[in-house]
């Protein structure tokens, strides 16, 4: 087991300034992280550096929903539809079960006799196209039985419905299980390691140079292939690399926003149309997730800014549906993300292609963007079998359709066991189904820790459903570094919770302390760092439009590191 620790860093960034790599992956999202399992797991060397933290940027803002895109039905795209399905399958039953799990929707019906028949044939194909059945099947139910179902719907909301099945996911904790699974497969994965330019031997591309942001040391990354998998900034690698993009990339905004469960009185999910495309309610532990937009976005792609304008859009098309509205003050937390699409020539970003494109546009580089997060893994074998082609060597063909990721072995196994699992760690029932559902068969690790330590076996506050060993277990297994990292990728606190985290951030910096030696000054300037943050965020959601607040939140400090 490898655990992504502050010596496994040190170690990795002495490694690379030394050693020439098969592969270097530009990206910590979920394809790059994808694409440095695939690669290693194919017996490369392969390391993987990211800017920020593991999915800092696309691949924790997302829906956070495994899905076979049930209205690309509507545009006939059965191959899209076929390979999600396909692999909505793998990650519920064998890749990850411990962090996919199903949720229930319904679809409401306004019209009579067609749209039944219409939506039922397309959720019918849904149920059967990806192969064995991984879920149960679609329902018809109806108005009666809709309204048993979501008796929070207004009267006039339907005259029937449709219920049917997908599957859900943290996708930042995903994400970084990948990487921890490629660096278990002896890839070297580095985050706040920013690429500053690429390295060339005349046309060829050689490497990067990579800046450690904690040290501000600069060393250069020697590689065979250079896989850029970096989303809506894809454009700028064909311009680092001194040529046309291969393919453009626009970056839409999705804003989401997290309500409490019972603010809003249903037993299931909501799929609803909107006029630019659907309206998801998808039920989140004790809280919901509602969203998305879909707006273009050219501000700022680190930290994209959701307004007031977005806020409202989402609450006036969930209480259109509601037979009692939700509130600007119900919402407990609110998120903004860039999906990346690949543009065509299209009007507005909403009518651009999900699927992907790999690009090889000059020796020694590969580019990957596009598609989908359900389909990352099928992206990342894409990838890697043109750097194979290029390397010029046998290689396996990608096996990650049967390699599960970190935690995930045994899982269905232990999870069945769980009452031996509480009565072996002392621990109560509810927390051990937590930390399974989030950390799967390395429970053990966090088990050990309490053992040591009993009081890490407590919420980090009174209101949390997280407990304090998994603020420590992030930095000396999961490579946290800030208390960002850990407040808003390896926990949710920071959308969860009312105050955005404020409370939990002195507690969680605390226990991130002694791992990473942090004296009082720099607990001090964490905390703070991470406070201007929330309240950058907060004053952006009530600016007006995007850019306004856009440069309300660039008004919070950057984070520094020492």
């Amino acid at each position: 087991m490898t655990a992504l620790s502050p010596k496994y860093r040190a170690d990795a960034l002495r490694k690379l300034a030394r050693e020439e790599v098969d592969v270097l992956v530009v990206g910590g999202g979920v394809t790059g992280a994808g694409v440095a399992l695939d690669a290693a797991s194919r017996g490369l060397s392969v390391a993987l550096v990211e800017a920020r933290d593991f999915a800092a940027g696309t691949s924790s803002r997302s829906s956070k929903l495994i899905h076979g895109g049930l209205r690309y039905l509507e545009q006939l795209d059965f191959k899209l539809v076929r390979e999600a399905l396909k692999e909505r399958g793998l990650l519920l039953q064998t890749l990850a079960p411990h962090l996919v799990r199903p949720v229930k929707f319904l679809v409401p019906l306004k019209h009579r006799v067609w749209e039944r028949g219409y939506i039922g044939a397309g959720v019918t194909l849904y149920d059967t196209l990806g192969g064995a059945r991984a879920l149960p099947r679609h329902r018809h139910l109806s108005k009666r039985g809709a309204f048993k179902a979501a008796p929070g719907l207004a009267d006039d909301a339907l005259i029937g419905a449709i219920q049917y099945y997908d599957a859900q996911v943290d996708d930042a904790r995903h994400t970084m299980t990948i990487a921890r699974t490629a660096a278990e497969q002896g890839a070297s994965v580095l985050t706040r390691a920013r690429v500053t330019s690429l390295l060339r031997d005349g046309e060829r591309v050689v490497g990067a140079k990579v800046v450690d942001r904690e040290s501000g040391a600069e060393i250069e990354v020697r590689a065979k292939t250079v896989v850029a998998a970096t989303g809506v900034w894809s454009d700028d690698m064909a311009e680092a690399a001194g040529i046309p993009a291969p393919f453009t990339v626009r970056a839409s905004k999705g804003v989401h926003l997290v309500v409490p469960r019972e603010k809003i009185d249903l037993d299931t999910g909501l799929i609803l149309r909107t006029e630019k495309s659907v309206l998801f309610v998808i039920p989140w532990g004790k809280h919901w997730l509602v969203g998305t937009t879909d707006t273009e976005w050219d501000l700022d792609r680190e930290h994209p800014a959701a307004s007031r304008a977005d806020v409202d859009y989402v609450l006036e098309h969930l209480n259109a549906v509601l037979r009692t509205p939700v509130t600007h003050d119900d919402i407990e937390g609110v998120y903004a993300g860039l999906r990346p699409l690949l543009a065509a020539k299209a009007a507005a970003t909403t009518k651009l292609s999900r699927e992907h494109a790999v690009a090889h546009p000059v020796p020694g580089l590969v580019i990957v963007a596009g598609g989908k997060y359900t389909t990352y893994r099928v992206m990342a074998a894409d990838a890697v079998d043109v750097v194979v082609d290029e390397l010029g060597r046998p290689a396996p063909p990608s096996w990650t359709d049967r390699l599960p990721i970190a935690g995930a072995e045994g899982y269905h196994e232990l999870w069945a066991d769980r009452a031996s699992v509480a009565s072996k760690t002392g621990l109560p029932l509810p927390r051990v189904e937590h930390l399974l559902q989030r950390y799967g068969t390395r429970i053990w690790n966090l088990a050990e820790l309490i053992k040591e330590e009993p009081s890490l076996g407590e919420p980090i506050t009174d209101t949390s459903e997280y407990l304090r060993v998994e603020a420590v277990y992030a930095v000396s297994h999961e490579g946290a570094l800030h208390l960002e990292d850990v407040l808003t990728r390896r926990t949710r606190i920071s959308i969860e919770e009312r105050d955005r985290g404020v409370a939990a951030a002195p507690v969680v910096a605390g226990l991130m302390a002694p791992v990473l030696g942090w004296d009082a000054h720099r607990v001090d300037r964490e905390v703070a760092n991470y406070l201007a943050r929330v309240e950058a965020e907060r004053s952006a959601q009530e600016a007006p439009d995007d850019a306004a607040a856009n440069a309300t939140r660039l008004a919070a400090p950057a984070l520094l590191s020492s």
